[in-house]
């Protein structure tokens, strides 16, 4: 059985898109971060306790994924807001410049357990104040890392992207699949097989 590790709506249906069955358990873990170590190094800490955590409690031949997200830029590391006012201080700081997207996928089967870190740098065009305090009236960046959507109505500030589209939504589908092939699954046999 294959387990994803996570309550975000955005990485089901990334991992939908693979055609492998799944099921989905919440890690209950913390996923403060310590700032005074390396972003990617504290990423990878959490999203491998995300996958452990769920192992724990699952079957030795279950295989586990977990991933975390998160937006850093000038060396500032920026989490899903906790206010609407830290949504627009995000949002000020994000507006006319580029970002570091980080998420660290991570992949368990028993005691084994791989991770991989894909960056993508993503520049956002200027923003007026109007346009961030009526997106954020939407909601959509309440519950984002770097408080805003690219799969959403955050696309609309994205001038241009490097790298993975869907490790800034949360879940790099090219490195999963890649990574499930080497614990022995294969995306494309299986949906051949049901097809």
């Amino acid at each position: 059985m294959i387990i994803l590790a996570s309550q975000s709506p955005r990485r089901h249906e990334l991992m939908k898109l693979t055609g492998l069955p799944f099921t989905i358990r919440i890690a209950d873990v913390d996923e403060t971060m310590d700032k005074s170590l390396p972003v990617q190094q504290e990423v990878t800490r959490v999203s491998r306790m995300k996958a452990q955590a769920i192992a724990a409690g699952a079957s030795p031949d279950d295989i586990v994924i977990a991933a975390d997200t998160i937006v850093v830029i000038d060396g500032r590391e920026l989490g899903k807001p906790h206010s609407e006012e830290e949504a627009l201080g995000m949002l000020r700081l994000l507006s006319g410049r580029t970002h570091e997207v980080v998420t660290v996928l991570s992949v368990c089967k028993g005691s084994r357990i791989e991770s991989e870190a894909v960056v993508t740098k993503v520049t956002f065009r200027a923003l007026s104040d109007p346009e961030i305090r009526a997106y954020i009236r939407t909601g959509e960046p309440m519950d984002k890392a770097g408080s805003y959507g690219i799969q959403g109505y955050g696309a609309m500030f994205v001038s241009r992207i490097e790298g993975d589209y869907f490790s800034v939504m949360g879940l790099p589908l090219c490195p999963l699949c890649r990574m499930l092939r080497g614990f022995g699954v294969s995306i494309l046999d299986v949906q051949e097989a049901q097809a």
